[in-house]
Formats: structure tokens, sequence, C-alpha cells
């Protein structure tokens, strides 16, 4: 299958430059077809490309040296869209230049130019972030919102729902994926209410059949990496808070191992033996082998890469952007959204959260 060409930030993420165009030689070297369009700084871009020079060929350069800042306020990126990289990259989507964008660059002014430039597919109100993670089984679990929506009404969860489920099917298999809420307790009369309504119509749209997917309650934080769901649903408070939680527990068991391990000669000759199991578990845990959160809703395919992500983690990106491009996710949501119908969310007001705030990655 031909895919249209993949819109490269180059200038976004920590190491900017450099790191973009490695990742998406990386990527490249994986899957031959891929081609790109690299947004940033012509002469930084070509520098790059001298180490790559199979990427050339496949490769156009769309000059660019306006970066979006790293803490800047989204609604300031948001007057410059027309003159960064970042706001150069999501258009080229919205113009067909290019399939989908991917950037390392701020998470909130990535998030409000994709909404303004692509809009929202019908019957969604607020897209939302979402990310996959390992878990103890052989698939991952896809989680989201992960920080595009500081709050969500019931009507936007169950629309989180459908866009994760749909997602799972593409990068799982799964054709009726596990989902569940995330709460404070499995029991049906914990949480808020805007959850409790949430799980009142997937359970009804569900068990209708109007749903590829299967809604089973609740979920707890400390069963998110089990294995045991398929998509754990929130609002972008929540799930931001669970995601460096989670973040923050791999990198605190990966430095205690470091830790026991380098102690004294005995552990360090503990460690030649069971080096293969820990570099198993550090492979497990490396955030790069996960990388790639997706904006779902949206009118086009927008990929967030990690800002520390490394060349590994930007190939991983851009591969995630190809997959559904190729997989046709947009498409997948429209038709799970038509086939819901708008009777299962409610005919009484948009479900409109309040607070339209971002919560970087």
């Amino acid at each position: 299958m031909t895919l249209p060409r993949i819109a490269v930030d180059a200038m976004g993420g920590d190491e900017g430059v450099r790191v973009m165009v490695e990742g998406a030689a990386l990527a490249r070297r994986r899957h031959e077809e891929f081609k790109f369009l690299l947004v940033g700084d012509e002469k930084r871009i070509a520098a790059a490309l001298d180490n790559h020079p199979g990427m050339r060929g496949a490769s156009e350069i769309l000059h660019c040296d306006d970066v979006v800042g790293g803490d800047e306020l989204p609604s300031r990126a948001m007057r410059r869209a027309k003159t960064t990289s970042m706001g150069l990259a999501v258009n080229a989507v919205k113009t067909g230049e290019a399939g989908a964008a991917v950037s390392a660059g701020n998470t909130g002014a990535l998030m409000a130019m994709s909404k303004i430039a692509l809009r929202t597919l019908p019957g969604i109100d607020r897209p939302a972030l979402a990310a996959i993670m390992p878990t103890l089984q052989a698939h991952d679990v896809v989680m989201l919102d992960l920080g595009a929506n500081t709050e969500a009404d019931a009507r936007n969860l169950v629309q989180f729902a459908v866009m994760g489920a749909a997602y799972s099917r593409i990068v799982n298999g799964f054709e009726r994926p596990v989902v569940r809420l995330l709460n404070i307790g499995t029991e049906e009369i914990k949480g808020t209410e805007e959850l409790r309504g949430a799980a009142a119509m997937l359970t009804a749209a569900s068990a209708g059949g109007g749903l590829a997917l299967d809604f089973d309650g609740f979920v707890e934080s400390d069963k998110i990496n089990r294995g045991e769901t398929h998509v754990v649903v929130t609002d972008g408070f929540s799930g931001n808070i669970a995601l460096k939680a989670i973040e923050g527990s791999a990198r605190f068991v990966t430095d205690l191992l470091r830790q026991a391990f380098t102690s004294s000669l005995r552990s360090k000759i503990g460690f030649l033996v069971s080096r293969p199991a820990t570099e198993l578990l550090k492979h497990h845990l490396d955030p790069n082998n996960h990388n790639g959160a997706v904006f779902l809703g949206l009118n086009g395919v927008v990929v967030k890469s990690h800002g520390s992500a490394n060349a590994k983690g930007v190939a991983n990106a851009v591969a995630v952007a190809a997959r559904l491009l190729e997989n046709k996710l947009t498409e997948r949501i429209a038709h799970d959204l038509a086939e819901l119908g708008q009777d299962a969310l409610g005919r009484n007001g948009k479900g409109r959260a309040s607070g339209d705030g971002e919560v970087a990655l």
C-alpha cells in the first residue's frame, strides 16, 4: 500500500533536528515506503540528512526557522501557527500535503493547533490524547485522555471509549476490546456523577450491540498494567497524573535495580548471572518502545512524540502515524460513532465539559 507522506516537525523535542531526522531515517530503514515532509530550518535539516543519504530521495524540506517553545502558552503559540515548524506540519495535514503529522514539541500548543486546523470529527465534542502502555500480557493497553482535557463529562467519556476501542482494534487486533473507566473503586456506587453516568451509557450501548467494544465497568489505577483491560478511559487531569505515576514507578524500579547490582562485588556477579532477565525488564520499561501518543477525534492524524525521546522513540512515533493511516483510524471512529447513534449519548446538551486547559506530558 502506498502511504501518504508524514510531516515531521524537525524542530520539536529536547534535541530537535538531529534526533527527529535520525528517528525518521530509522523508521524508513524498517519501512522503505515511508516518505517525509521535514519542517524546520533548511540548513540544519540538510546537514542532518548528510548522515542519512537514503533519506534524501524520500524527503522534502519545508523551510521554517520559527519554533514553539517548550513552556510557551498554547494561546501564544496559536498566534504563530502559520510561521512555526509545528504549525506548518499540522497545516500540511489540513491541506493534504501530508497524511499525518509527528511532533515532539509543546503538547498543549500541538493540541490547540491541531484542533483549530483539523477540527473534530462529526459526533466528537472534544479530541483526546491516547497512548499505549505495556502490560503483563502479550498486548498493550490503550489509555485516554492523557492531558487534552482537564475535565470531561459523561458524554465526553463515552466518546473517548469509542475512540479508544477503535485505536485498540488497530494496535492490538481485538475485535471487541474490553473497556473500563478509571475510578477509585470497582463498585457501581463509586466515583463522580460523570463516571457513573458514562458507565450507564456504555453499559446500555454495549449490551445492545451498538458498540464494537465490551464495557466492563471500572478499573483502579493499580490494575492498569495488569493486562485485564484493553482500553482505560478517564479525563485528562486524572489520566496525566496516572501516566506520570506509572512512568515514575518504572524509573524508580530501574534505578533501584541499578543501585542494588552495583552495591558490592557479590551484587555485580549476581547482575552478570541475571543480565538476560534485567535486559528484558529494561526493554519492557523503556518508554521509547511505546512512544507515540495520538490525538483521537480529529479530521486527520497527529502523533505526539515524547520530548525526551531518542531516535528509536521517534521512529516508533512515525510508525504509529503510518499504521493509523494504513488502517484508516479516522474512518473507523466516524463509523463507530454513526453505529452508536446520538440517542445513546443523550439528546439534551452537547456534553461540553467546563475548561479547556491542556496538561503537557
